[in-house]
């Protein structure tokens, strides 16, 4: 790992997909102290465009010329198919190099154990890219749920849709167990953390797991029901083929409900060019501000502004031994914990205990 903490700390950033070139690159390169100094990509359109995009980047064809100057970075970004996602890391902790993990953090929560363990006996720095604690709809229902006016909560309905009626052509869509693709490990890796975060532990899992779409080989339509050890429910839905608008969030409360619509932004915004600290980034439309009340009484929630860049100026903060990693590698095992059961559960049609 390099020595010299004086100048911006040396960021190496594995894949130049989606997870990569919208999401990693553009942060890292907004957040002050970091600079993307290496990115793994052997697609010559993909390397045509992170020169573009990332001039003063080495592009390297792969893991091995990345790794070869290991002692040239302070921070390894894995952002590839999520096969590869454990043993890159592994092979990043072994170097001593601090690791973001993008989600889902592994394909079982037993291999994700075992990286949590190399790091910890490494002294290494670990963290997952849970960027959606970062959103704009998810910090408005923290800050609903801690001013307190829901009452006792009891019910979290949480959805993430999309209309993909035709499936593409890629490893996400993979029928191999191997790949972990399909929603469960997509989309439902971001609405189980979220539950989590906001209500703790789970005693119980029940989920109807689906294939919807004409050919498709991995799961396209998920429901899931958690009853948290504190007694509160969530109901989490994720589908792509909901072609209708449906509340992203609502939480039911003994004094109120608090119902919100709409996406966050931020990841539209990145693949328009607007980055954090321009005009109105992470700002959702008016219109889309939730409401709190019972029946006619009800009051708008002005929707809080996303917050994306917090995730890599925290990174920025511990590579520096001034703050904490942004996201504890063992919740990412427990919501792993969860998507496991739910597979269980969906494939045998019963409700799973968990320890």
């Amino acid at each position: 790992m390099a020595t010299d903490r004086t100048g911006d700390l040396r960021v190496g950033i594995l894949g130049y997909g989606t997870g990569a070139r919208v999401f990693h690159a553009p942060l890292v390169a907004a957040t002050p102290g970091l600079v993307p100094a290496a990115i793994v990509t052997s697609s010559p359109e993909r390397v045509t465009q992170a020169r573009t995009d990332h001039p003063g980047a080495e592009i390297v064809p792969d893991a091995d010329a990345l790794f070869a100057g290991a002692a040239e970075l302070d921070l390894v970004v894995i952002s590839t198919p999520n096969r590869t996602h454990v043993p890159l890391a592994l092979r990043a902790i072994e170097l001593g190099l601090p690791v973001v993990v993008d989600k889902p953090f592994a394909p079982t929560a037993a291999e994700a154990v075992q990286v949590v363990a190399a790091a910890r006996a490494k002294g290494v720095g670990l963290t997952v890219f849970q960027n959606r604690r970062f959103d704009s709809d998810f910090l408005t229902v923290r800050k609903v749920l801690d001013a307190g006016r829901l009452g006792n909560v009891y019910r979290f309905e949480s959805r993430y849709d999309r209309w993909v009626p035709k499936p593409k052509e890629n490893w996400r869509e993979s029928g191999d167990p191997a790949e972990a693709g399909g929603l469960l490990y997509d989309l439902g890796a971001h609405i189980v953390d979220q539950a989590l975060q906001l209500f703790g532990p789970v005693a119980t899992v029940y989920a109807e797991v689906d294939r919807r779409r004409a050919g498709v080989s991995v799961d396209d339509d998920v429901f899931i029901a958690l009853h948290h050890v504190n007694g509160v429910r969530s109901h989490l839905w994720a589908s792509v083929l909901a072609g209708t608008r449906n509340p992203r969030f609502r939480v039911l409360g003994d004094r109120a409900t608090f119902t919100k619509y709409g996406l966050d932004v931020q990841e539209p915004q990145i693949k328009e060019g607007i980055r954090p600290g321009d005009n109105g980034w992470g700002v959702e439309p008016a219109s889309d501000a939730g409401v709190l009340g019972v029946g006619d009484d009800v009051q708008t929630v002005p929707t809080e502004v996303g917050r994306y860049q917090d995730f890599y100026a925290q990174i920025q903060k511990a590579l520096r031994g001034t703050g904490p990693f942004p996201v504890d590698p063992v919740s990412a095992v427990d919501a792993l914990r969860i998507i496991e059961a739910a597979q269980h559960s969906g494939a045998e049609g019963r409700v799973v205990e968990l320890d």
